[in-house]
């Protein structure tokens, strides 16, 4: 079963960072994420969600080499290549793969302007590794919302709200 943390930062940059130490932990094994994204709030309020992978371009490059590839048998693979790219972009645009897209907007419409949060759908962890790995983060953020247990979010407000 996955969890969902939700941090709060007042630094845009403090996001991104925890973001990074997240994807570097995956990388050692220590996490494994169905999804994290940065959610910033600029001056005038506009929510933008900043995802860790872009399926609209990853979509349209797969697209394009299917419809290349498909050209090829009908003599016209440019032609496949674009309808291909046009195809697959669309597609990535309305896949919604992870935390869904509706609910971080609701969620950080309540955040300050000049502010942001991020969201991690984690599939597993090992949480003593993790919390070490997120120590440089202590008193920047703020848990907004989690699906842990009560013990292991205590622990990780502890970490992150203490100065």
């Amino acid at each position: 079963m996955s969890n969902l943390v939700v941090v709060g930062f007042n630094d845009p940059a403090d996001a991104f960072a925890m973001r990074v130490a997240l994807a570097k932990m995956q990388a050692q094994y220590l996490i494994e994420m169905a999804d994290a994204v940065v959610v910033t709030r600029d001056a005038e309020g506009a929510v933008q969600l900043h995802q860790a992978v872009n399926l609209v371009g990853a979509s349209a490059i797969g697209g394009a080499v299917w419809g290349s590839l498909l050209g090829l048998l009908f003599l016209n693979p440019l032609l496949g290549a674009a309808v291909g790219a046009g195809w697959g972009a669309m597609s990535g645009k309305l896949a919604d793969i992870g935390i869904n897209d509706k609910f971080m907007k609701d969620l950080s419409a309540t955040l300050t302007p000049g502010s942001a949060a991020l969201f991690v759908l984690v599939r597993k962890s090992t949480p003593d590794k993790v919390l070490d790995g997120l120590k440089a983060f202590a008193g920047k953020g703020r848990v907004l919302q989690t699906s842990l247990t009560k013990d292991s979010e205590h622990e990780l407000r502890q970490l992150l709200e203490s100065a």
